[in-house]
């Protein structure tokens, strides 16, 4: 991944990832700014996304749940990553025409350093940036008034913040520890937190219809991007293979209804994860085979309303 130094990028990352005891540990984002008032102007706000990014799909849910895809422009990168980083074919940027992420991140002012990710939130109108940390726009964006569910209630902040710190830690950036571990010691304290999240969540689910009772709420959403690319993706490149996602009735279930919602099957892009993750790696996969499995069906009815799948409270 590359990497801006005082606003000159660099393809080659001087400090990678994995540290020398071979553990993987992700660098924090920089750009933390707030949302500008409480209200969207359409066409404000410009978002620079990759389909296949875990991160910048929270975002990209939230849109969808929030119906505020008509205020906010996106940018989609291509599937898989070139010496330039995440690249946008041409015209996928219509707003600034960047052929590469590293030329929005060259206007960030004073000159960025850090890692070139997304999302990035840009306000067109003062032609800053805004964030690029997933949580903090998922808070802004899913908290909005006036534009659907308001998704971190006051009265469930609390269990909200307990799953998305446990979740993000365990799981999310779980995977990421097992499948970019560079010893068998490394590999191995990733997956086993992995799995006993998934079985904590598995029984959490068993009484509950998501997380934190029976409304959805942001800490849905910033589980669920995990949840689509497990099967594809997590269980094979990354070596979580103890189980499936399919092998769990109730996040199976859960998983599937929240693929029902409006907007959310949109967003989904399962062929992108695997030519993501399955692309030329010397640590994962030297060759670049993409698989052509597995052959999952999201869409087949998901029993949280029958109690034949799942033992649930509606």
């Amino acid at each position: 991944m590359g990497l801006m130094i005082a606003g000159v990028y660099h393809a080659e990352d001087p400090a990678p990832d994995s540290t020398l005891d071979g553990a993987f540990r992700r660098q924090a984002s920089t750009i933390r700014n707030a949302l500008p008032g409480t209200a969207l102007e359409p066409e404000r706000f410009h978002l620079y996304a990759a389909w296949n990014c875990p991160w910048a799909h929270r975002v990209l849910l939230v849109l969808a749940l929030k119906g505020l895809q008509d205020l906010v422009t996106v940018a989609y990168a291509e599937p898989r990553r070139t010496a330039d980083g995440w690249v946008y074919a041409e015209g996928a940027d219509a707003v600034y025409g960047a052929s590469a992420l590293h030329h929005a991140y060259a206007r960030v002012t004073p000159a960025y350093t850090g890692r070139i990710t997304v999302p990035l939130l840009w306000d067109r109108l003062y032609d800053k940036a805004v964030s690029n940390e997933s949580a903090d726009l998922v808070r802004m964006l899913g908290t909005l008034p006036g534009h659907g569910p308001n998704l971190a209630p006051p009265e469930k902040l609390d269990q909200i913040e307990a799953w998305n710190g446990k979740i993000y830690t365990r799981l999310n950036n779980g995977v990421y520890r097992a499948g970019f571990a560079r010893t068998q010691e490394a590999y191995e304290a990733g997956f086993q937190d992995v799995f006993a999240t998934m079985d904590e969540i598995e029984a959490q689910l068993a009484a509950n219809r998501y997380l934190c009772g029976d409304a959805l709420t942001e800490a849905d959403l910033r589980l669920f991007p995990t949840l689509a690319r497990f099967d594809v993706a997590y269980h094979y490149a990354f070596k979580c293979n103890l189980r499936r996602l399919i092998d769990y009735p109730n996040l199976w279930g859960y998983a599937r209804e929240l693929y029902a919602l409006p907007g959310v099957a949109e967003t989904v892009k399962f062929d992108i994860y695997k030519l993501g993750y399955f692309s030329p790696s010397e640590l994962r996969n030297p060759l670049g085979i993409v698989p052509l499995g597995p052959e999952i069906d999201w869409t087949t009815p998901h029993g949280r309303d029958s109690l034949t799948t799942r033992s649930v409270k509606a």
